[in-house]
């Protein structure tokens, strides 16, 4: 017998001995499971036991009940905040409907009324307003000693900062008609409000407030 024909005879003898033997053990398998179906009886369904109610509870296996215990809302459990209220963001100016109008006080000064656009919620940092004037971006210093504080503004709150464009009493300064508006130095969309004609010399510029009656700069 060649060596081919013997190699030949050797590969289909494993081919078949293989096949017969998977062969075997499916058959060995579907007795077992049949001997299993056979041995057991099935169970009638469990029913869900009833609550203080009277009206059947929630097994306690379900995903609905998992559900429930995991969300922890409600008792501050499993947020990692331990309770504490989550920090919203700063505002930034293209957050804000923005509004200003002219007052007589203090001997005329520019009210600014800041309000957050539908749907957004953040807060005014307790930093001054940065307020500019001109081309040459000349900017309202400070009309108030003490810092001011972090106001939210959300739905219809609204938030007052007073600009007075002129605290000299000599003749002169920039004729001028509109103001740059930022929530802080490092907002980087400030917008530009018209106000009017106004003289601009060292101005000033106060605290956010929630009063327009507190923002009256007055130095």
């Amino acid at each position: 017998m060649s060596g081919n024909r013997r190699k030949a005879i050797l590969v289909s003898a494993a081919l078949i001995g293989g096949t017969m033997l998977m062969t075997a053990c499916q058959d060995s398998d579907a007795a077992s499971d049949t001997g299993a179906a056979q041995g057991s009886t099935p169970s009638a369904p469990s029913m869900p036991s009833a609550g203080p109610s009277g009206k059947p509870g929630t097994p306690s296996g379900s995903p609905a009940a998992g559900g429930a215990q995991g969300n922890g809302k409600g008792s501050g459990a499993g947020d990692g905040s331990g309770g504490r209220k989550p920090v919203g963001q700063t505002c930034g100016a293209n957050d804000i409907a923005w509004s200003t109008k002219s007052e007589s006080q203090a001997g005329g000064y520019i009210l600014i009324t800041a309000k957050a656009k539908p749907g957004i919620t953040c807060y005014l940092p307790a930093t001054l307003p940065t307020v500019a004037f001109g081309s040459d971006g000349t900017e309202a210093g400070p009309a108030e000693q003490s810092p001011g504080r972090q106001i939210e503004l959300t739905g219809a709150a609204a938030a007052y900062a007073g600009v007075n464009p002129k605290t000299t009493k000599e003749n002169g300064g920039k004729e001028l008609d509109s103001i740059i508006v930022a929530v802080g130095n490092d907002d980087p969309d400030p917008v530009s409000l018209k106000v009017g004609t106004i003289t601009v010399d060292r101005p000033v510029v106060t605290n956010w407030h929630t009063s327009p009656k507190d923002a009256v700069p007055v130095k």
